[in-house]
């Protein structure tokens, strides 16, 4: 299959040195994996960085130490979770992300992500002895473009072994993205002939997390990321965008998912895509 083009970003101050390699998934594994995340921190000191939720689910194998998210964990996956986390890392960190939507991750470890949902699971876990010897066949792959092409055809074999999930769940989660959160789940539930309850329950099984608590969730990223354009539009003009009643309503949902106003949120931003500071 065709590999996309690789974009590397890297970063050197006084937070620490950083490089990070994107790469989006081929189309053959589209929409369910979304793309792949290589990093290398170099920092000064142990640092806490703060995971907001968001709409995909993090595949983390790594090559390096520990991190304690709280308990302490190396490869790990992070499913939807609906409040913040602060996680522990130490001086230096080295591997690989995979960026999955929530279906495609339901697809992939054939696990319901309610039994997922709001955890910090092992690889070895949810992946057995691949996901025990995972890291140290990405690791031994040495360049990124190698290792995104193993996990490339990785990825496609379990995909096309995997039950493809009901289209009335596709289309459920397609319209809560599409919408960034903005459709009811009601309009949802009368589109696919499914009543609000049937559709929660099956949803769940398959996104971990009810409809409308993703709706929340997409709709604060949306917000997050409409705020962090130094160019952009006003607290007062991204909440009525975002489909907040008012500014008020929107703080109210910055300090559920984030511990923070939108204000601290954005003071918390690190440079170059490095996510937020836990400190």
């Amino acid at each position: 299959m065709a590999s996309p083009a690789v974009t590397v970003r890297r970063h050197d101050s006084a937070l620490g040195r950083w490089e990070t390699v994107h790469r989006a998934a081929p189309a053959a594994l589209r929409p369910h994996v979304l793309g792949y995340l290589g990093y290398r921190e170099w920092l000064p000191q142990p640092f806490r960085r703060l995971e907001v939720p968001s709409g995909e689910v993090h595949v983390i194998v790594s090559f390096g130490p520990r991190v304690r998210a709280p308990a302490p964990v190396r490869s790990f996956v992070a499913a939807p979770h609906s409040e913040h986390t602060i996680v522990d890392f130490d001086a230096e960190q080295h591997g690989i992300e995979i960026r999955l939507t929530p279906i495609g991750a339901h697809l992939l470890l054939g696990i319901p992500m309610h039994e997922l949902a709001d955890r910090v699971t092992l690889l070895e876990d949810v992946l057995g002895r691949e996901g025990d010897e995972l890291p140290e066949r990405l690791y031994e792959a040495r360049t990124w473009p190698e290792r995104f092409a193993l996990l490339d055809g990785l990825l496609a074999r379990r995909l096309a072994a995997a039950r493809p999930p009901a289209p009335e769940v596709e289309h459920a989660w397609a319209r809560l993205v599409a919408s960034h959160g903005g459709t009811p789940v009601e309009t949802i539930a009368g589109e696919v002939g499914w009543s609000r309850r049937h559709l929660l329950g099956r949803f769940r099984e398959h996104a971990g997390l009810p409809p409308k608590v993703f709706a929340r969730i997409l709709r604060f990223q949306r917000a997050a990321a409409l705020m962090a354009d130094p160019g952009g539009p006003s607290l007062c003009e991204i909440a009525l965008d975002c489909g907040y009643y008012d500014q008020a309503h929107l703080n109210r949902d910055f300090r559920a998912f984030a511990g923070r106003t939108p204000t601290e949120l954005l003071a918390a931003r690190l440079p170059d895509r490095g996510g937020y500071s836990g400190a």
